[in-house]
């Protein structure tokens, strides 16, 4: 298996920074519980890559990018040391909050933000990329864009063999510009890049 920065073309010096972040993530991983399976390969391939595989997929713009229920970094964490974007992450966990402050300082990310708050109750800048992984249904995540999303924002959502049901629950409410791509880590999952998200309503 090629390594990420073989995969998706980022430096030596931001794989570096990933393996630093995995091996703190296994550390604290026997005290919080961060992920279910903390084996260093499991590790590398279910979460770094999988979410590494966003970042050809981020479009080339510039301004704030929020990951709502950031969890353990994934896919927040990764794409700000990948990109070097302003990442706002939104956690309501405050141990897994501690850990998210650690691995971005540690990793001399200065553009990362942690919110330990709840996601309706966090006040955000208006974001030109949002992200979420096995966060919630698309419905919800799409009530999440259309409040959070700057006017040309862009939605990232990986999804699993599922998104056929869940894209026809989110027409029942909701219009959106849609794209599709195959994950290269999970041959039954899709990522989807949205775009003018509106919901129906407002087109009455």
């Amino acid at each position: 298996m090629k390594q990420a920065g073989e995969a998706f073309g980022v430096s030596r010096e931001t794989e570096e920074k990933l393996r630093a972040y995995m091996a703190l993530l296994i550390r604290w991983n026997a005290r919080i519980n961060l992920v279910a399976d903390a084996e260093p390969d499991s590790l590398w391939r279910r979460h770094v890559v999988d979410s590494m595989q966003l970042v050809p997929l981020v479009p080339d713009i510039a301004g704030p990018c929020v990951d709502l229920g950031s969890g353990a970094g994934f896919p927040g964490l990764v794409l700000a040391a990948a990109t070097g974007c302003e990442m706002h992450l939104v956690e309501s966990d405050k141990r897994k909050c501690a850990f998210l402050q650690e691995a971005a300082r540690m990793l001399a990310l200065p553009g990362v933000t942690v919110h330990a708050a709840r996601i309706d109750a966090v006040v955000l800048p208006p974001a030109m990329l949002l992200t979420a992984r096995a966060l919630a249904p698309l419905p919800e995540l799409l009530r999440h864009a259309h409040r959070i999303l700057a006017p040309g924002g862009v939605a990232l959502f990986p999804k699993g063999r599922s998104v056929a049901q869940e894209l026809t629950a989110a027409a029942a409410g909701w219009t959106m510009r849609i794209e599709r791509f195959p994950s290269v880590t999970e041959p039954d999952s899709t990522i989807l890049r949205l775009s003018e998200i509106s919901p129906v309503s407002a087109l009455a």
